[in-house]
């Protein structure tokens, strides 16, 4: 099939930041798109050929939108699976496929299937309900601290709570959920594999994540990550394996822990482009939303390794900061080396919203890392 400047039409679930530089890629190749997403102020809507306004949980609205594309895919995973069984059945290409979106759209189920699999991960209980976690704990079933997660729907720190004490489940929503035990880790790390249709498969290098302790966030993705080899090495064996057991195709990324005495555990993973990633626009050879793309439709897969280190800088909307946005010394920080922001679109801020990026690109990692703080340090993401 000739996908450039012809008829051929990709369509894309979800109009966020994610989607956006998926187009950068598309409008690189001239490849037409159609973005489905709920609101008017999508990222996604002025960069696609085509956008549509609906619910990515209506079965209806999906169903639709994916009837009269040849190629759909996501750039979020809460969407309306049923949907996508029916198109697949009749022969839409649907990647990543829903089998695997079943899988990993709830928490529960992915624990599972990591238990299954033979795939190390963190020990854990499932609950149907949170109210039935202090029954467990006040009879030994459960131990204090561990951590709680909402099965469905959480994402960028929300639907996740450190509980160190019973009164911290006071609040959380009455939901099927986990909890899983506390990991003394020493790196939080994450993977990305790319699998296309084709049945070629890559890795990315590991990359080392920073969290901010309170939003659950991360601040700071570094690649390469500051790691033994022999640790990196095992870090995508098992991100490997994941891929291959999940058996999807496009882009699945790993997010991992390393362990105090270096074993490495499956924290949980995301089937789409990532914001362990987006360090690749400027570093790598092929940046991980090209890779989507050559997955997807069954080309070549690209190069993955980097060309310089790099570090991502996540912009957050600051705490005590809710309305139209600003953007506080960007002057500052476009005068340093090495330096390229990324800003979504998104007019309104809130506190810890997802607002844009900055890559810090050095073949230096230690000076790359300082005018990563530097740029943490200048940039304020602000309301008027």
């Amino acid at each position: 099939m000739n996908y450039f400047s012809s008829n051929f039409k990709l369509g894309i679930l979800g109009g966020g930041q994610l989607g956006k530089m998926l187009l950068y890629e598309t409008r690189k190749w001239d490849i037409y798109t159609k973005v489905l997403d709920n609101s008017e102020e999508a990222p996604c809507k002025i960069s696609c050929d085509e956008f549509v306004l609906g619910s990515l949980l209506d079965f209806d609205t999906v169903y639709n939108f994916g009837s009269n594309v040849d190629v759909l895919t996501i750039e979020i995973e809460n969407i309306n699976v049923d949907a996508l069984e029916k198109l697949e059945e009749e022969g839409v290409k649907v990647f990543p496929q829903p089998r695997a979106l079943r899988i990993i759209q709830n928490k529960a189920t992915q624990k599972l299937f990591y238990t299954d699999s033979d795939i190390p991960t963190s020990p854990f209980t499932r609950f149907v309900y949170t109210s039935e976690i202090n029954d467990s704990i006040n009879n030994g079933g459960l131990k204090l601290p561990f951590v709680w997660k909402c099965a469905q729907f959480g994402y960028d720190g929300q639907g996740v709570k450190v509980v160190r004490k019973s009164d911290d489940l006071n609040g959380l929503p009455n939901v099927e959920c986990i909890a899983e035990e506390m990991i003394n880790f020493k790196n939080e790390l994450a993977v990305i594999v790319a699998r296309s249709s084709a049945g070629e498969i890559k890795t990315y290098p590991v990359v080392e994540m920073e969290f901010h302790p309170e939003a659950n966030q991360v601040e700071y993705v570094i690649c390469p990550a500051r790691i033994e080899d022999k640790i990196a090495q095992k870090a995508q064996k098992i991100a490997l394996k994941v891929a291959q057991q999940i058996n999807l195709v496009g882009l699945l990324a790993v997010e991992l822990f390393q362990t105090q005495d270096d074993k490495i555990l499956v924290n949980e993973v995301a089937p789409r482009p990532h914001n362990s990633g987006h360090y690749s626009i400027e570093a790598s050879y092929t940046n991980q939303f090209e890779q989507h793309i050559r997955a997807i439709l069954g080309l070549p897969l690209g190069n993955t390794k980097s060309k310089v280190a790099g570090i991502m800088v996540n912009l957050v909307g600051a705490e005590g900061h809710t309305g139209d946005v600003v953007y506080e010394n960007m002057e500052a920080v476009l005068e340093l080396e090495g330096v390229t922001p990324h800003i979504y679109g998104k007019k309104q801020t809130r506190p810890f919203r997802k607002m844009g990026h900055v890559t810090i690109v050095d073949k230096d990692m230690e000076r790359a890392r300082g005018v990563a703080q530097k740029v943490k340090e200048t940039i304020k993401v602000i309301s008027k």
